[in-house]
């Protein structure tokens, strides 16, 4: 395996790391992480949005002139199955409580799975851009284990079950998405890696924007705006002191 791989292989496994840390917390230490986790989203979706915009779109057009129309459809395709999944938990509600934790688990899980596939994308174009866009997912990944534990704990599962199905969904997905889709991001074509790329960058703006943020609006925590701009320095000055 080339160098490229190993790197590849340890922002993936650090991100199922951070995943399973924000499992641990909330699991032994619910107050503070229920507390500040909030400040995580806020800071990552600052990273996120900014990395997006500053470099990876812009590294997108640059490699293949059709990126503008599969922008749109990265970004148009994680609404339509964000929406698929929330109509999919409104139909199960009813009928199970242990669907209110395992539907969006699978939602979550598949969501992990495919930022696998962003993380071999984006370092296959280059290692600093593969460092800028894991630095914003790895710092979602913490309060995404603790959603997915919490949603699990809810739907009634014991403790125990609850850390282990999380793990494994929120955690595990994303090296192993990282595994399979390498050996076939690393062969393709600089056209083609530019129409992922950008495919990728609709779904990380995706999740910055209308994922992350709103969560930010809704817990009104005292330093939120404060985490956020931070998130966004830190790309402003990572990206144009390159």
């Amino acid at each position: 395996m080339d160098e490229t791989f190993w790197v590849v292989l340890s922002a993936s496994s650090l991100a199922a790391i951070v995943t399973t840390l924000g499992i641990y917390v909330i699991r032994h230490f619910k107050k503070w992480g229920e507390k500040n986790s909030i400040y995580f989203v806020c800071f990552a979706a600052g990273v996120l949005i900014s990395v997006s915009f500053l470099h990876i779109i812009p590294k997108s057009f640059e490699m293949n002139p059709n990126a503008p129309m599969f922008l749109l459809i990265g970004f148009l395709s994680m609404h339509f199955f964000n929406r698929f999944v929330t109509a999919f938990v409104c139909d199960k509600n009813a009928k199970s409580n242990y669907a209110i934790g395992l539907i969006p688990m699978l939602g979550i899980g598949l969501h992990s799975f495919i930022d696998g596939f962003i993380y071999s994308v984006t370092f296959s174009v280059s290692m600093f851009t593969g460092a800028l866009t894991a630095t914003g997912m790895v710092l979602h990944e913490f309060p995404e284990g603790i959603i997915t534990y919490l949603l699990l704990l809810r739907a009634g599962f014991s403790e125990k079950t609850a850390f282990l199905l999380a793990f494994f969904a929120a955690a595990l997905t994303t090296p192993l998405g990282m595994l399979v889709s390498y050996p076939f991001v690393s062969q393709i074509e600089k056209p083609l890696l530019g129409t992922l790329l950008s495919i990728s960058a609709g779904a990380l703006v995706y999740v910055g924007a209308t994922h992350l943020l709103p969560q930010a609006e809704k817990e009104h925590a005292r330093f939120s705006f404060i985490a956020l701009g931070a998130g966004i320095m830190v790309a402003i000055v990572i990206v144009f002191s390159k």
